[in-house]
């Protein structure tokens, strides 16, 4: 089908924000749309009220003042600039409070996760908000309820966003991600060799690798754990790599009580040829997520021919497809939490020991599930269901 030249209007987070994930999907979004030869504008708050020089504490509260006073009314005066041919994309459902000001426009919202929705009603029990947050979060579910098209990246973001909304929108699409990078496999034991040389560690055997920051839904907790439980029961000394945030002090405990401490590392500001690298020479990668939008890093690791080792909860096996060993989600209570991770240790030693053909088809397997999150497939989809919107 060929789509006609569009007229978008792109609302963003504003960088004094320092959203991480959102402008690169923003950024894609972006570059998308003008490759395929349509006009974009980006819209969004500037730091106005926010750049006075008051007390560092302040400066959330004057952020609110720029987003939510005025910017909107900097978009009221503006839109008579855009004729009723213009799309209105919220890349962000949490852009929420914007969306009245054009719900009787031609406009579209992207979804990303649910979390901090569902977190603000106490259905997330590790992560209850403080009253200023249920605030905010009340105040992004009263705007993005006023939308009527929505495109989600995962069928359980999709699910969410139902119960969400109360029922059916208009317009629900699911459009999977599509990678940001170029992720491929290389040879293992040159990527080893490189890294070994880059991080100043022994990686020439193989490593364990997670990705992510020390967001509650990371489980990073759960992943030191899955490690200590593993190296107990196995011959093989691996070391473990966590790539992300700098760890939190309780994240740094449960480090230090291991008895295989030596072997964790804690790696900040990896630059992003590192981590791709990272992904080609790990032996495999574990990402027990509670919860995700999405859940990047498993696409990721596959595309870059790393065998992944995953929630099976959705939307972590949603992306994970038939490609990935499968492992319960952890449980909220202590002593189930230990015997959690010391079942799942067998199945690390599976992944870690499978050689030959088995580990061939296995990363065959990832590769093929991978191509399911091709950026320009991403881009064509999302292309096709604007031009639905502007019929």
């Amino acid at each position: 089908m060929k789509v006609c030249n569009m007229q978008i209007v792109l609302f963003t987070h504003p960088s004094f924000t320092q959203h991480q994930s959102m402008p690169r999907y923003a950024q894609l979004l972006l570059d998308g749309m003008l490759q395929r030869g349509h006009s974009v504008e980006v819209l969004t708050a500037k730091a106005r009220i926010a750049k006075l020089p008051l007390p560092a504490n302040c400066k959330k509260w004057l952020g609110y003042i720029d987003q939510f006073v005025v910017f909107p009314l900097e978009v009221k005066l503006s839109l008579k600039r855009w004729n009723a041919e213009t799309l209105f994309v919220f890349t962000d459902h949490a852009l929420g409070p914007w969306i009245p000001l054009v719900k009787d426009r031609k406009h579209i919202i992207h979804c990303h996760d649910f979390l901090a929705q569902q977190s603000a009603l106490g259905l997330i029990p590790e992560n209850i908000p403080g009253w200023s947050g249920r605030l905010y979060q009340a105040f992004i579910r009263w705007g993005y309820r006023k939308g009527k098209n929505f495109i989600s990246i995962s069928k359980k973001t999709e699910e969410d966003l139902h119960y969400f909304l109360g029922g059916m929108p208009v317009n629900s699409v699911v459009v999977y991600n599509g990678l940001n990078q170029s992720f491929a496999p290389d040879d293992v034991e040159k990527v080893r060799e490189l890294l070994t040389k880059q991080l100043g560690i022994d990686l020439s055997k193989g490593y364990l690798l997670h990705v992510g920051g020390n967001q509650f839904y990371k489980n990073r907790k759960g992943v030191l754990e899955l490690y200590t439980a593993w190296r107990k029961l196995s011959d093989q000394s691996l070391p473990l790599l966590m790539i992300g945030a700098t760890p939190t002090t309780e994240l740094d405990n449960v480090r230090t009580i291991s008895p295989f401490k030596v072997d964790i590392y804690f790696l900040d500001k990896i630059e992003d040829s590192s981590l791709r690298l990272a992904y080609q020479g790990a032996s495999l990668f574990l990402f027990p997520s509670l919860a995700e939008g999405f859940g990047w890093p498993i696409a990721e690791a596959m595309a870059s021919g790393c065998p992944v080792l995953t929630t099976d909860a959705a939307p972590m096996n949603e992306v994970a497809g038939d490609a990935a060993y499968l492992i319960p989600i952890k449980p909220m209570e202590v002593k189930v939490s230990e015997i959690w991770a010391t079942n799942a240790a067998p199945i690390i030693e599976k992944a870690i020991l499978l050689k030959n053909e088995g580990k061939v088809e296995f990363i065959k397997r990832g590769l093929d599930n991978a191509l399911r999150f091709d950026p320009n497939k991403m881009l064509d989809e999302i292309e096709a269901i604007y031009s639905i919107i502007m019929l």
